[in-house]
């Protein structure tokens, strides 16, 4: 049985072997950006397996089950920290939301850069640290890639998602110095009729006015929000070393087979293309790195760790994700 699922997630000391005193068994697991889409999904898991949530949110309040912090201002509450047994960090200004201005890319890196580093030097500072820190990043950390396989070793690419992506990773450093296990989770497109990419795309595709961005060539790296649940569940559970992990599915795609596939589970024509210069005077800087850049990313580790999905194909994905509620 693992640790998580009997309720035993081991915290360590400052300064001494990662061990634990058997003294309490209930998991106490930290989450920021817990209102999101990943954030509602993996609180609402991890609660009916039983297990302590605590909120880390900016607006301030003495309600059980949160904590404040504010990393625009350098606020976090560390004692509401101390004696955690892990730390999952979601949170991050919202990338598609806007048009990227300068201010918005600023918002987007520092909420994430500093974000990041905040937390990571309040858990080095502990006196009871959690076994690990799990944090998301992005499978724009390797840029426009092409056709080329993206492992969880190669390089970060060019552009501002691959250089935010590359800092966002690099902010948690004083954790890992702490000897706290930490996880980067590069995170493909997230298949969701309720928020992302798909959410946006689902009522053009409806009404039969879906089809191929500027040819369809580019991959686009994506995973089932159950898997991506599950995948974290997975980390919880499971021994392991620090460093990043591409949360993607198997099977990634040209755009313009993903398009062919969601209009064959919607029962809808998807032929239309949309040309690159028409989302570019749309979208701007946006349309480039989000939309167009071809990021061919697979899960060798997340595999190699023992990690099986459970909608491995995009057609499984999508048919889970937009089956109708009963």
């Amino acid at each position: 049985m693992s640790k998580l699922a009997s309720g035993r997630i081991p915290s360590y000391p400052r300064g001494e072997d990662h061990t634990s005193n058997g003294e309490d068994s209930t998991v106490r697991i930290a989450i920021t950006g817990s209102s999101g889409l990943l954030g509602q999904a993996l609180t609402e898991r991890l609660t009916a397996l039983g297990h302590e949530i605590l909120a880390l949110k900016r607006s301030r309040g003495t309600s059980p089950g949160r904590a404040h912090w504010n990393p625009r201002r350098g606020e976090i509450d560390a004692e509401a920290l101390e004696g955690q047994d892990a730390v999952i960090h979601l949170a991050g200004e919202p990338i598609s939301s806007d048009r990227w201005t300068p201010a918005k890319k600023a918002r987007i890196r520092d909420s994430r850069v500093k974000g990041t580093q905040l937390l990571a030097e309040g858990l080095a500072g502990l006196s009871l640290k959690p076994r690990i820190l799990i944090c998301a990043s992005a499978v724009g950390y390797y840029g426009d890639r092409g056709e080329e396989l993206c492992a969880e070793a190669d390089p970060p690419g060019r552009g501002f998602l691959a250089e935010t992506c590359a800092a966002w990773e690099a902010a948690a450093e004083a954790a890992r110095r702490a000897r706290i296990t930490t996880l980067h989770l590069r995170i493909g497109m997230v298949l969701s009729p309720d928020g992302g990419a798909l959410a946006r795309m689902l009522p053009f595709f409806r009404f039969g006015l879906g089809g191929p961005l500027a040819g369809g060539d580019q991959y686009w790296s994506w995973i089932a929000l159950p898997d991506l649940v599950n995948l974290i569940v997975h980390y919880l559970t499971h021994e392991c070393e620090s460093g990043p992990v591409n949360a993607v599915a198997p099977e990634p795609m040209p755009s313009r087979d993903f398009a062919r596939t969601l209009g064959r589970v919607l029962h809808r024509p998807a032929v239309l293309p949309i040309p690159g210069f028409a989302l570019k005077l749309m979208l701007g800087e946006m349309a480039d790195e989000l939309l167009l850049a071809s990021a061919r990313a697979l899960p060798f580790r997340a595999q190699s760790d023992g990690f099986a999905f459970s909608h491995a194909t995009l057609e499984e994905a999508l048919l889970q994700a937009l089956r109708p509620v009963r």
